[in-house]
């Protein structure tokens, strides 16, 4: 496997320098991002072999994908509720978008990316709200999506 970058003396890219776009849905700063991720089901087939000898072959089985989810301060910004709204009232498909996370080092170069298609939201949650704390209300916002691609 060819790389571009020598993973034993290139810097580990940091976490904080981030943005976030989902064609014009969704807007605003975001203080985290989770949940990138894929994987491949282990599927167990179980053979005899020569001597009946019996194993447990190991093959691939269905590729899925994960969650993301943003969290940020609360703002007077309904981007993601308007965009939840959309799938609760049954415009899924129109509610569906492409995006892309995309991380920069600290010289401002996009370092790393993360392309999703067909996303949507299923979830918002609001931390609680308390009159003797004065703490920032957060939004999570958890995102569904069919595929993901790293580009960079």
């Amino acid at each position: 496997m060819a790389t571009t970058k020598d993973a034993l003396t290139g810097d580990p890219l940091v976490s904080f320098n981030f943005e976030v776009r989902f064609d014009g849905q969704l807007a605003g700063y975001f203080t985290s991002v989770s949940g990138i991720s894929a994987k491949i089901e282990v599927t167990e087939h179980k053979i005899v072999g020569s001597g009946d000898r019996e194993a447990v072959r190991k093959v691939p089985g269905r590729a899925t994908v994960g969650e993301i989810t943003l969290a940020r301060g609360l703002t007077a910004n309904m981007d993601a509720y308007n965009w939840r709204k959309k799938v609760e009232q049954g415009q899924v498909g129109e509610a569906r978008t492409n995006g892309s996370i995309i991380m920069y080092d600290q010289a401002g170069t996009a370092v790393a990316q993360w392309d999703f298609e067909a996303v949507w939201p299923s979830k918002i949650d609001y931390d609680g709200f308390d009159s003797s704390s004065s703490s920032i209300v957060n939004e999570t916002i958890t995102l569904v999506y069919e595929d993901m691609f790293r580009i960079l």
